[in-house]
């Protein structure tokens, strides 16, 4: 068994949690020794079974006692801006990460086909597909039912919500979001931080850092 931390406690952190109980039940691969969040709900994480280890801060200054010892821990945060800057102070910190790794968490129900690769940290949730010849970086979020197709080239830190269609040779910049059921025809790019709004449709480029919404979907220059 892996010793893993769970950092966020939020609606996501608690849905990664459902992710790995999932993996376990299938084979017994990780024994979660709490969460590290900044706030949290004790009622609703008590309802988990889950502790609560400290803060972001005691993690990144070597204070968690619970992580003295090598720990797997995974980044359960949805907005992918927050995400990027809490993996580059924790993998810059020392104490904090020296001694951790972050696994690719793959739900026992999604399917990842044989040519995929999964960047440290990927989380990879109930029901989503990805086909042939994927790439997806560090800390990226592929949540319930979402599909990224062939040919696919995902950043780091980017993050798929529940139901968006990734159609095949779609390129997706490094912090993107895709909000829920939002739809990327095939062949076109999504720049690095830019936000496509829930039920949008994807006919042409998405600059990088604008926000796109509507069918088709159309953003500000």
């Amino acid at each position: 068994m892996q010793r893993l931390a769970v950092i966020g406690a939020g609606g996501h952190g608690r849905e990664v949690l459902d992710v790995v109980e999932a993996i376990d039940g299938i084979r017994p691969t990780y024994d979660v020794v709490g969460v590290v969040a900044d706030e949290v709900d004790p009622e609703l994480l008590a309802r988990r079974g889950a502790t609560h280890l400290g803060t972001v801060d005691d993690l990144a200054a070597g204070r968690l006692a619970a992580l003295d010892q090598p720990t797997a821990l995974v980044l359960a945060i949805g907005d992918p801006v927050t995400r990027s800057v809490l993996a580059q102070r924790l993998e810059g910190s020392g104490p904090g990460w020296i001694h951790h790794w972050a696994p690719a968490l793959v739900h026992p129900t999604a399917t990842i086909g044989a040519d995929v690769e999964l960047g440290a940290g990927v989380v990879v949730a109930a029901g989503a597909r990805v086909t042939t010849n994927v790439r997806i970086g560090q800390h990226v979020q592929v949540n319930v039912n979402a599909v990224v197709s062939h040919d696919c080239r995902v950043g780091d830190h980017a993050t798929l919500s529940p139901g968006v269609l990734v159609n095949g040779s779609v390129t997706i910049g490094p912090g993107a979001f895709l909000g829920t059921g939002a739809v990327v025809t095939p062949g076109w790019s999504i720049g690095a931080g830019a936000v496509v709004g829930a039920g949008a449709v994807v006919i042409a480029d998405v600059p990088p850092g604008v926000t796109a919404v509507g069918v088709p979907a159309r953003w500000q220059t």
